[in-house]
């Protein structure tokens, strides 16, 4: 079974633009808003360590400030510190028990503390909230892979998909379990999928040295 590459960044990245960030530019310089709007900022530069220097500023001035909980967690995934990345999350949602990012980012973090069974339940949780945010779905098809049930991984990937067809999270983790079922075509189809798709380089070769496996097997023996 491949490992996991990049799939945690894969599985967070997108949550950043969930949060409008039209509105917290307007907001008065210092406020919590205003260190949120810098912290949004940050992330999608991928600078995530200064998004957190920012997040944790907007907590200091205002420290009911749920969303700044939920995407320094996102940032602290992104940065493998996933301890923290739970704190955030049960921080969060002990203000706010109906934030499903808050239940999908700390699923992130149990998918890479390897904690897949709690994975999974956030993943519920959050689609029970909100059964149109695709990477729920993504979440939990990862736990489920690494579970080795590929079934559910592959059907929560169509579930993805179906929201957003052009997700290339969706192509990537439903190849990886078709490839583990060994079925080569559909998986290089959707490595093909993903390539034209993603715009992250790392990924982009490892599919592509995948697709290379798949379509170039290496020669077999034999003891007879």
């Amino acid at each position: 079974m491949l490992r996991r590459s990049g799939l945690i960044f894969l599985a967070v990245i997108s949550l950043f633009s969930v949060i409008l960030l039209a509105a917290c530019e307007a907001a008065p310089k210092g406020s919590g808003e205003w260190y949120f709007a810098r912290a949004y900022q940050y992330a999608l530069n991928g600078d995530y360590r200064d998004a957190v220097t920012s997040y944790t500023d907007a907590i200091k001035v205002e420290p009911l400030l749920s969303k700044a909980y939920v995407n320094r967690a996102a940032s602290y995934v992104l940065l493998k510190e996933y301890d923290l990345a739970i704190a955030d999350c049960d921080k969060a949602l002990s203000q706010d028990q109906n934030l499903p990012l808050a239940y999908i980012n700390r699923a992130s973090a149990d998918n890479g503390l390897t904690n897949y069974d709690q994975a999974i339940q956030d993943c519920d949780k959050a689609i029970t909230l909100d059964y149109n945010l695709p990477q729920a779905y993504i979440n939990r098809a990862d736990a489920y892979y690494y579970e080795g049930n590929m079934g559910d991984s592959i059907a929560d990937c169509d579930e993805a998909l179906e929201i957003d067809p052009s997700l290339p999270d969706g192509y990537y983790h439903r190849a990886l379990a078709y490839q583990a079922l060994g079925k080569n075509d559909q998986a290089i189809a959707d490595y093909v999928q993903f390539i034209s798709l993603s715009k992250d380089n790392n990924l982009i070769q490892n599919a592509q040295l995948q697709i290379n496996k798949l379509t170039n097997p290496g020669p077999t023996t034999t003891n007879h």
